[in-house]
């Protein structure tokens, strides 16, 4: 019967270990500002390097858009010739995320907010365009986040 305890206190020792390493203890809210630094880093780059630029830094290589009409963008090298089309060289975006989540183990984010979209027409007329976004998030192995969907 002696033997039996120590046996009993290995097996509840493993079991404990087993889900306190299993039990990552993930600062969601450290997490949810790198995710907001990264949307403000996207909107940066857009201002400063180009839409088209920016969208295929920040993608996935997995990633998809959505745009007009239900169309799917799929892919980096497919969102940045889509980005580099004529209406985006004369286009500015601005967008602020309205609310971030992340996933508990801290892999996936997403987001939400309100954009504006500028475009000057070749005669020098402003539009803008106004919406809301939704953009879902991946974390890198290299713990950088990268979007998945837009």
């Amino acid at each position: 019967m002696l033997k039996l305890k120590p046996i009993k206190f290995l097996f509840v020792f493993i079991l404990i270990l087993s889900v306190v390493a299993c039990n990552k203890n993930y600062n969601m809210e450290k997490l949810k500002d790198e995710v907001y630094q990264v949307e403000n880093s996207f909107e940066k780059m857009c201002a400063d390097k180009g839409i088209a630029e920016a969208f295929y830094f920040f993608a996935d290589d997995s990633a998809v858009i959505k745009r007009e009409n239900d169309t799917l963008i799929l892919g980096k090298e497919n969102i940045k010739k889509y980005h580099s089309g004529d209406f985006y060289k004369t286009a500015s975006v601005k967008w602020d995320p309205d609310f971030i989540d992340v996933s508990d183990d801290g892999s996936m984010a997403y987001t939400y907010g309100k954009y504006i979209w500028t475009a000057i027409d070749e005669n020098g007329s402003v539009t803008e365009f106004k919406g809301v976004f939704h953009t879902v998030w991946k974390r890198q192995k290299d713990k950088s986040w990268k979007y998945v969907w837009d």
